[in-house]
């Protein structure tokens, strides 16, 4: 496998400094702990900040990244803040939620207190990805005054419809995944050598309240307030900070670029590489991109007012992928960056094809179609956002293809460039009062294989509104639109393209209560074509650098693996995924750190009801003779009427017990 590290860098601009523990008190006298990277000469020549606020722990859990961008970023004469959000790592407090007015709020008295620091210019910024990108965006929404500009990196402006949760009114198997991974991620203790002999009790108080967020999660299944705070779709006019998003099209969040490009007011420009779910100067598949020198030209011309023409920068720049063979993992994905001045583009043009008996785009159906999936369809998809150098990615789609009903193309006789999101407009009827379908669009390469090209699903209870789902009338004919996630792809010629419905899509999303099977009777697919295909790079960017990375020592390496299986005798088809981060100490405070992770997604294909998932986390850490464990197991199964999930957490100090809790919840399914 490559090395994805980039170019490293230690000579700057300005000579820097490092804050490692930089206490920041609230209005309410919770304490934060923030590290801070700044020019050394800050205080003669102030300079602007940027914020990054989360729950990852700065300590240990996000250090690679930190290392490689904030100190490199503070040469060029910028103050970075990584702070611990309330409630992790090492600040005070506690978390209740994601994205809670609480969190927000702290953000922006973060900024008010760093741009009255003597060191500060006044002028502030905030970036981040995932989580820190999610309330990047949601804070520029309530305008704090210094905020002038935000990166947002694999992010969402809708939390129901585009994130961990839901997609097209669906449970994604993901929102439990989440739920057990936060479970473990907070349990971790705060670090004695910053926090002092408060630090078991801060770490028992914070154990004690643990939220249980699986249940908030799965039991809001409809678009509620719930998930319209925080998703900024609601109100785009709400943000006037100029707005730089990028993404990848191998992340489960590929969709926020172009709707943040096409409906915000304020300035916004956006970039998709063929990445996973990192930051796109030390991402796979390459080609990586010089991340910090964009970076560099959003924050000088929006937190400097230098005039650098990135306010000049095509609105909409993307990786046009190439076809490859499947495999769970790349390290390097073929193709092109094409560049579009305006978003949307008067280049792209919507080519209609017509669902046939089997057939795309050679006429419309003479006779329905049933479709009735065995419920293991989908064991071919891979992860929701990957985020491993590891197996991953979606894989041949042959065996899907075969569990689902396929229509397929003729041979493309000429290159064909898909940008956009596809949809597929269907006319059904639905035998069961509640169904869900998943369509892919797949790349027909001449080799054999089926490519996944892009995808969506849909709960059809949702087909006339998220906010009030209504159920189906059995044999009743309906329309429905499902829309696929956006894509940059080239069909070359000798290809063919097909279109694959079906009922599920396990482990990827919960499936329907019952066997439903939903008869198509006309479709069509509204695909997203450029008129002009891109022969080269229509623009380029720097190489990918960074500053000294992490220094530490490796205990023990990172592993992963994914295999599924069939019980020969029960017939039970189970998903296993095995991911070790691998431990490592910190060569300058000697905090050790490691986790692994076991999930077991298991399903017969005959039978919806008999969907289980069990995830178990590990979090290991300490220095000398102080060690500490945290292990979380969660579970989940259902009947056609209930979710039913248990949980259990157990932290240990030096082998001794010193919390031990357990959840057990039922939850109603409400059109899910």
């Amino acid at each position: 496998m490559a090395s994805f590290m980039p170019e490293t860098q230690t000579v700057f601009e300005r000579e820097i400094i490092e804050i490692e523990d930089q206490p920041i008190e609230m209005p309410d006298g919770c304490r934060l702990s923030a590290r801070i990277w700044m020019p050394k000469d800050a205080a003669e020549q102030p300079v602007p900040v940027i914020l990054e606020h989360l729950p990852y722990r700065k300590r240990d859990g996000t250090i690679v990244r930190d290392s490689l961008t904030h100190p490199w970023m503070a040469g060029q004469g910028y103050a970075c803040i990584r702070v611990d959000m309330r409630g992790n790592g090492d600040s005070e407090g506690l978390m209740t939620d994601e994205y809670t007015p609480q969190e927000l709020q702290d953000a922006c008295d973060v900024i008010a207190w760093a741009v009255a620091q003597p060191w500060c210019s006044g002028t502030a910024g905030m970036m981040g990805i995932s989580w820190g990108g999610f309330n990047s965006l949601q804070v520029a929404a309530l305008r704090p005054a210094a905020l002038k500009a935000i990166i947002t990196i694999c992010s969402t402006a809708d939390r129901f419809a585009d994130d961990i949760h839901f997609k097209g009114g669906c449970l994604l198997g993901e929102n439990f995944g989440w739920a057990a991974n936060m479970l473990s991620y907070s349990s971790r203790p705060p670090d004695p050598m910053l926090m002092g002999p408060g630090w078991r009790e801060m770490w028992l108080n914070r154990l004690k309240e643990m939220p249980f967020l699986a249940r908030e999660w799965i039991s809001r299944q409809a678009r509620d307030d719930y998930w319209k705070h925080g998703s900024v779709c609601e109100d785009f006019g709400a943000i006037d900070a100029a707005v730089l998003s990028i993404g990848g099209w191998h992340d489960g969040y590929r969709n926020t670029i172009s709707n943040l490009v096409e409906n915000l007011e304020a300035p916004v420009k956006g970039i998709v590489g063929p990445w996973i779910h990192k930051y796109p100067h030390y991402a796979g598949p390459e080609p990586r991109i010089g991340f910090l020198q964009e970076a560099k030209r959003w924050w000088d011309h929006w937190l400097k007012g230098i005039d650098n023409g990135a306010e000049a920068l095509p609105d909409y720049r993307a990786w046009l992928m190439d076809s490859i063979a499947p495999e769970r993992w790349v390290d390097e994905r073929p193709g092109r960056w094409i560049a579009e001045q305006d978003w949307p583009s008067a280049g792209i043009a919507s080519t209609e094809f017509e669902l046939g008996d089997g057939s795309l785009g050679r006429g419309a159906m003479t006779r329905p179609v049933a479709v009735c999936s065995p419920v293991d369809c989908g064991s071919q998809a891979g992860e929701y956002f990957p985020f491993a150098y590891g197996p991953e990615l979606p894989d041949e789609q042959s065996p899907d293809d075969l569990k689902s009903v396929c229509f397929d193309g003729e041979v493309v006789d000429a290159p064909l460039d898909i940008v956009g999101a596809p949809r597929l407009v269907i006319r059904a009827r639905s035998d069961k009062p509640m169904a869900q379908v998943a369509v892919r669009l797949c790349d027909l390469r001449p080799d054999g294989t089926s490519a996944l090209i892009t995808m969506g699903v849909f709960n059809l209870t949702h087909r006339t509104s998220a906010e009030t789902p209504e159920l189906l009338t059995p044999g009743e004919g309906f329309d429905a639109t499902i829309a696929l996630d956006q894509i940059a792809y080239r069909i070359p010629a000798g290809h063919r393209l097909r279109i694959a419905v079906s009922t599920s899509y396990w482990p990827f999303i919960w499936p329907a209560p019952e066997h439903a099977t939903v008869t198509l009777e006309a479709g069509t697919l509204e695909l997203p074509c450029r008129t002009v295909l891109a022969d080269k790079n229509e623009c380029s960017f720097e190489k990918p650098v960074g500053a000294e990375p992490w220094r530490h020592e490796n205990l023990r390496p990172s592993a992963s693996t994914r295999t599924t299986e069939t019980d020969a005798e029960t017939g039970v088809v189970t998903t296993s995924i095995f991911n070790d981060a691998g431990e490592n100490r910190d060569l300058g405070h000697g905090l050790v750190s490691g986790s692994t992770t076991h999930e077991r997604w298991s399903i017969h294909p005959d039978d919806p009801l008999s969907a289980t998932v069990h995830i178990r986390w590990e979090q290991t850490g300490g220095r000398d003779r102080w060690w500490t464990k945290t292990v979380t197991e969660m579970d989940m199964r259902c009947d056609k009427d209930w979710f039913y999930i248990t949980g259990k957490l157990v932290a240990t100090e030096n082998d001794t017990v010193m919390f031990d809790k357990e959840w057990d919840e039922r939850i109603a399914r409400r059109f899910v």
